[in-house]
């Protein structure tokens, strides 16, 4: 086996080799063309200078180490190929040598031998190439080092006399924008390029959006007027840079500064140091449009799905921007789909609506959650904002898997369990406390029992950080946080064993978003949704316990207070931590970077919607007034009109939008266009989607001309007002004229498919038109954008019962409240496929509506007529626990019960003598399952456990005897054919009774009850069947005195003469 041969360098060359590495690692070198002997490449190998070889810790993970050496050569003759420049077949035997440099001299400062492998896949990307004379500055850094394999990469950059051309390496430049942290190789003194790539990564964006290169790009075409769109009203062209790739590279810094400026300004503060007049170039011969033009033009092309996006947005022409450079297409920058994934969620932020995205922005991420996946952080960020996504359009159950799924990416272990301790003051006793376990991966992906976190800069979190103020409880009862008085918790994971409940390491700051996007869904009530409110505080409460970052923490307590609003003991802190929360927005108490570090992470509100939240809680505890000014301020004219209604001054919410409508009353971007000598009509500064609106909820505030408002807005937007089509679509339908409601909110949903309620009123227009195809594709949309939506389902069903029947049975029965009526369900022209599928809808919106007794009725019927009765049993018992108290013995199906008696006792070959196993769960084995002893465990407990406990009758009882009969249990069978005779006509007849047909139907129960004593009594040891035959008789002959004359009196003699006769 070939040995590989170290060499030592001569003490004078060590010396002259810089970087921190020791003396030994320096000395301890491997390259093949300078061992002894010929070979290939020997003399550019040669040529190779050592200059620096160091051990630092990586940027991204600290507590991991990384190499870097730095190598120097010249370019010579024999490196050429024919067109003069350097050969590429060197350059990939210079990449093969060097990169394993880095590798060698960190498996030596660790402690190892330093031997190399052999290289198995090298990657090259060819920029500008170097010619005879050039010197070549090769750094090379380790990538990672495992056990069994290695990588490294390098760079290259040529010196052409005084002048440096610097390689950008676009993936580090991008990494660097993405994590919003700068990475050590890059040089940025090396190239202005990085110089403005550091820049946007510090949050200079002053710097940015003023250099040469947004001049360039933000320059106004010389012909440029207002009406142009805002793609032909720049020229949008770097000129200047020739290198394609470098090109692209400017485009994304600059489409990243645009972004983060306008988030800067709108969601994390502080306020901006320069002027959109700063940023944008006019021609010296040109007008310059005023910057209130340009945001009121951005504004209105904001709009999006018929959805107007929020006119006080601030800088709305930087976000325009940024959509628009990075709509332009890129071959050089993988990155690219990720920023406009995060692009499209602050979009959607900036509407009223959640609207649907493009196909396109979601699947383009596919390939790079698949380059990620080497890099724990980006890839468990990719994951997170991929579900923050889900999470804007409501798609709860699709967001909490791909949170999972970040988390399970950065290495996080969570745990929920319980321990130890007190919540109160004066409580006494320790008491079982939800906590949560949790801690973030150490360096070598390992939890680390010590976990000395770092900061975001490397700083160890035992530093001050500055984030919002966290507001105490102060409360007479309720400590300020639990007290764990146990050293251990409950937990099932041996990796979170040794965590002390109340003394947890700090986390990692993007496992802390994971834990609080997990806690978004507030109002959830159902474990199977995700997080209920009470198990959302202990992974609030995790978080708040080490503040780690600005943005992170003002989500962590903005989620508490949210926690907190319902309770009456904390919902004092609730509503001030909010107001401090919105106070320090403006304010410049930590450092921009800090702030925009995880704002992608987190669900952050902006201002307007952090003060929107404000008022809504002032609203909650009855503070109108001071809600009323904060929406007025805010121009969030629809809470006004609520405001209003709520203290019923109806009249003043009218005026209102009128007054808005027809200019009396100006909202705030009017009047700033006013004092800047501007057209003072309003409606310069309204765009159109939002004066759509205000004619809607002008509408929704007179009835009598509602249609008139909705049909004059649908017009106005230009047929684009989703919101105009949903409330005539609507307004249709309550006054019963189905056939338009369905026009209209067609029109709706092709507008905004994701709005689940437009949906569902067209799939119920639809049905009360009969249209049973129209009714199946709407509520199938419906449980597509809301798989819990259990009436949606229960409609479903609805519609698949009735397909077939609309064909071959237009007269049908109609429709009750869309529940299916208990005439439909023997309906033969349905067929078995539709009948199946409406079984599987009917099962699937029970699993989110279960005390709806009625679905169980449907389901019920449905489960009978598929031939799934063991579902039916279980159906048939939901419904008696919920309705018996009610309604009594009306909740019992009879024909239902029948059928499942019936089911049990006619199976062919299955008797009741047979043997049976059954298994753990009391199942009998081999069975089948719905009929036989297969379903005979079921209906027994219905009838034992469900059923007489709760109600009785004389055909419950009749109908239990038949089982029991079945099962050869002759004494209760006996005693149930008792009770039934207890419960009919002959039981509950009384004295005096007149009505000759109650009490021939009386006599044929006795002739029956005597029967079954005659055949079943002999069967049961120590029963005396024949005296409880006599005094049934003579108890009914007693009450019956008044009918000796009826022919049929003769018959109750004839049988108390028998039983007389048999003694």
């Amino acid at each position: 086996m070939f040995a590989p041969k170290y060499l030592k360098l001569p003490p004078s060359a060590i010396e002259d080799v810089t970087g921190n590495a020791s003396r030994a690692t320096k000395a301890t070198w491997l390259l093949h063309v300078c061992s002894t002997g010929g070979g290939f490449g020997v003399r550019t190998g040669k040529s190779l200078k050592l200059v620096e070889i160091s051990i630092l810790p990586k940027v991204d993970e600290p507590k991991r180490q990384e190499a870097r050496v730095v190598l120097e050569m010249p370019v010579t003759e024999d490196m050429l190929n024919l067109g003069g420049n350097v050969h590429g077949a060197c350059i990939t035997y210079l990449i093969d040598i060097c990169s394993t440099l880095p590798i060698i001299a960190l498996l030596h400062a660790q402690g190892g031998s330093g031997e190399p492998g052999v290289s198995q896949q090298i990657d090259t990307i060819f920029h500008a190439p170097a010619s005879l004379g050039d010197e070549l500055k090769l750094i090379t850094t380790s990538t990672t080092v495992g056990g069994r394999t290695t990588s490294a990469r390098i760079d290259f950059s040529k010196r052409i006399g005084c002048v440096s051309e610097m390689f950008l390496h676009v993936e580090a430049v991008e990494k660097s924008l993405l994590s919003g942290r700068w990475h050590s190789q890059l040089d940025p003194e090396s190239h202005p390029i990085l110089q403005l790539a550091k820049a946007t990564v510090g949050g200079d964006f002053r710097t940015v959006l003023t250099s040469k290169y947004a001049k360039e790009l933000f320059q106004a075409n010389p012909q440029a007027s207002v009406d142009q769109p805002y793609t032909e009203l720049f020229s949008w062209k770097l000129q200047s840079v020739d290198d394609e790739q470098e090109r692209e590279l400017v485009q994304l810094i600059l489409a990243v500064a645009c972004l983060h400026t306008f988030v800067q300004v709108n969601w994390t503060g502080p306020n901006l140091n320069f002027e959109l007049s700063d940023v944008i170039s006019f021609s010296p011969h040109q007008p310059p449009i005023s910057e209130e033009t340009l945001g009121v033009k951005a504004i209105a092309e904001l709009a999006y799905g018929g959805e107007p996006a929020y006119h006080l947005a601030q800088f709305p022409v930087l976000f325009r921007f940024a959509q628009i450079i990075l709509g332009s297409p890129y071959v050089h920058c993988g990155c690219i789909p990720w920023w406009r994934l995060r692009a499209a969620i602050i979009h959607e932020r900036l509407l009223d609506e959640a609207v649907a995205l493009s196909p396109e922005v979601l699947d383009s991420l596919a390939p790079l959650v698949e380059t990620t996946s080497s890099d724990p952080d980006l890839a468990g960020q990719l994951l997170l904002e991929q579900g923050l996504l889900e999470h804007i359009f409501s798609h709860d159950k699709a967001a909490a898997e791909l949170f999972v799924r970040a988390a399970r990416a950065t290495g996080l272990q969570y745990e929920l369990t319980g321990a130890l301790g007190k919540r109160t003051k004066f409580q006494q006793n320790d008491l079982s406390q939800l906590v949560l376990l949790a801690e973030s991966r150490n360096a070598d992906n390992s939890p680390d029992e010590k976990n000395p976190a770092k900061s975001t800069d490397g700083v160890a979190t035992g530093c001050q950080i500055r984030v919002p103020e966290t507001l105490s409880l102060n409360d007479d009862t309720l400590l300020e946080q639990t007290e764990f008085t146990s050293t251990a918790a409950a937990t099932g994971k041996a990796a979170l064993s040794h965590l002390d409940p109340s003394s947890q390491p700090p986390l990692h700051p993007l496992d802390q978003c994971i834990l609080l996007s997990l806690c978004l869904n507030v109002r959830n009530t159902s474990p199977s949704h995700g997080l209920t409110a009470e198990q959302m505080s202990p992974y609030v409460a995790r978080v708040i316990s080490h503040p780690q970052n600005w943005s992170v923490h003002t989500m962590a307590l903005l989620l508490r207070s949210r926690l907190e609003a319902s309770r009456t003991r904390t919902v004092e802190r609730s509503t001030l931590q909010l107001q401090a929360l919105v106070d320090q927005m403006p304010t410049a108490d930590s450092e921009l970077s800090e702030r925009l570090l995880y704002f992608h992470s987190v669900p952050l509100p902006s201002k307007w919607e952090m003060e929107r939240e404000l008022a809504l809680r002032f609203l909650s505890i009855g503070v109108v007034k001071s809600a009323l000014e904060i929406f007025e301020r805010l121009e969030m004219w629809e809470e006004v009109v609520k405001c209003w209604q709520s203290m019923e001054r109806n009249d003043k919410a009218i005026a209102i939008v009128r007054d808005l409508l027809e200019g009396r009353k100006e909202e705030a971007e009017s009047v700033i266009a006013k004092a800047r000598d501007l057209p003072p009509s309003r409606r310069v500064s309204m765009d159109i989607a939002r004066e759509a609106k205000l004619w809607c909820l002008l509408g929704d505030l007179e009835p009598d001309n509602a249609i008139k408002h909705y049909e004059h807005a649908w017009k106005l937007s230009m047929e684009t007002s989703g919101r105009a089509m949903r409330s005539l679509g609507g307004y249709y339908f309550s006054c019963g004229k189905f056939a338009d409601a369905v026009t209209c909110l067609q029109r709706a949903v092709a507008i905004n498919p994701l709005m689940a309620r437009s949906w569902f009123v067209l799939g119920c227009a639809y049905v009360r038109l009969e249209n049973w195809e129209g009714g199946r594709d709407a509520f199938s949309r419906c449980v597509a954008i809301d798989d819990e939506d259990a009436e949606s389902w229960n409609n479903l069903a609805t519609v698949y019962l009735r397909l077939d029947a609309a064909k071959k049975s237009p007269q049908g029965g109609g429709i009750d409240e869309f529940y299916v009526k208990d005439g439909d369900r023997s309906d033969k022209a349905v067929t078995f496929s539709n009948k199946v599928l409406a079984f599987r809808a009917l099962k699937r919106g029970l699993k989110y509506s279960h005390d709806n007794w009625r679905m169980w009725s449907n389901y019920m019927i449905v489960a009978v007529d598929v031939g799934e009765l063991s579902e039916a049993c279980r159906a048939q018992a939901r419904i008696i626990e919920e309705r018996a108290d009610k309604v009594g013995v009306e909740c019992v199906d009879d024909e239902v019960l029948e059928r499942l008696v019936d089911a049990v006792t006619r199976r062919q070959g299955d008797g009741p003598g047979q043997s049976t196993v059954e298994d753990e769960k009391g199942t009998e084995t081999g069975a089948v399952p719905n009929e036989g002893h297969g379903l005979l465990r079921r209906v027994v407990d219905l009838f034992e456990r469900t059923i007489l406990p709760r109600v009785s009758s004389s055909r419950i009882f009749r109908t239990y005897a038949r089982l029991l009969t079945w099962e050869l249990r002759w004494e209760d069978a006996l005693n149930a054919h008792l009770d039934a005779y207890r419960c009919g006509p002959a039981g509950t007849f009384q004295r005096g009774e007149t009505e000759v047909e109650k009490w021939r139907e009386a006599l044929n129960e006795v002739g029956e009850i005597e029967d079954i004593l005659a055949n079943f009594g002999p069967r049961v040891e120590g029963f005396d069947w024949k005296h409880q035959g006599r005094s049934i008789l003579r108890t009914f002959i007693g009450r019956s005195k008044g009918f000796e004359d009826e022919p049929e009196w003769p018959r109750l003699t004839e049988m108390l003469d028998w039983l007389r006769s048999e003694e």
